[in-house]
């Protein structure tokens, strides 16, 4: 079903995505298994919490990760739920450790689940990581640069990455690098303004060694590549299917995919695969 606002995470070669709302506004539950070797779509078993959208999703292990969001009435959220992919099932864990909230960012390195910024009531910018193993959430740095809601973000050798979204309305192009062995974020190199990368609700995610920023509330369909071995951006290729925003991407296995979002009343259920290796290619 054609949505935006969805929540997705990969665990092993099968990417999850589900919630989200339609284009009549209502929150969803339902939730798909993407298997590109195959390139086929399964449902699973509904979200265990209620409909939602404006939710973060993360893995660690075996197992996934979606919580916080908008329920239907709007109502702000921090419910969490963990999934198996073995048994099928949703089993809720310990709520999330900061305020309820819409439009956080997460990511999971090895270990642990990171879940931050967004908007409780205000923009926010604390930090929490989930500890599987122990079952809980704990307060950690909070993010280096200022509040906001609809950031990105990729990881990269045990190393998150963070930016774009907005404070207050305020664009943002300043880009972070979080160390969970150190808690320390890193100030790197911002985007480029003179390309109009600033940007709200676009799409990060990371292929081998580098990232990718994709689509947001800017009329700019160019595929910024991002090199954390020199700290340098570069636009590849543009995006070939329609501008969007509140989309979901993950990468697996050298490809990068983007699906769902919206754009305007639009809704969008197509999915979209990009080949870095051919996109270098062309650029050379």
């Amino acid at each position: 079903m054609a949505r935006n606002a969805a929540s997705s995470f990969v665990i092993g070669s099968i990417a999850y995505v589900g919630t989200g709302s339609n284009s009549d506004n209502e929150r969803l539950r339902d939730f798909w298994a993407y298997d590109p070797n195959r390139n086929t779509w399964t449902q699973l078993a509904d979200y265990g919490g209620v409909g939602r959208n404006a939710a973060v999703g993360f893995s660690v292990g075996t197992k996934g990760y979606i919580g916080t969001g908008l329920n239907e009435n709007g109502d702000r959220l921090r419910d969490f739920w963990e999934f198996d992919p073995t048994t099928n099932r949703w089993t809720r864990i310990a709520d999330f450790g900061g305020t309820a909230r819409r439009n956080a960012v997460a990511f999971a390195t090895a270990a642990k689940g990171y879940v931050g910024t967004g908007y409780d009531g205000n923009f926010v910018k604390d930090f929490w990581a989930y500890d599987p193993a122990q079952k809980q959430w704990q307060k950690i740095a909070s993010y280096g640069g200022s509040k906001r809601i609809g950031a990105v973000s990729f990881v990269i050798d045990n190393i998150a990455y963070v930016g774009t979204g907005n404070n207050n309305g305020l664009a943002e192009n300043d880009w972070w690098a979080y160390d969970p062995a150190t808690d320390l974020w890193i100030e790197k190199e911002d985007f480029d303004d003179d390309h109009a990368i600033s940007r709200s609700y676009g799409v990060g995610f990371s292929v081998g060694q580098r990232g990718y920023v994709v689509l947001g509330d800017v009329a700019n369909m160019a595929t910024w590549e991002y090199n954390p071995a020199t700290d340098t951006w570069e636009g590849l290729g543009n995006f070939e299917g329609a501008n969007r925003q509140y989309a979901c991407g993950f990468g697996i296995a050298g490809k990068g995919y983007i699906t769902t979002g919206g754009s305007g009343s639009s809704r969008f259920d197509d999915l979209w695969e990009f080949d870095p290796a051919n996109e270098q290619d062309d650029e050379n």
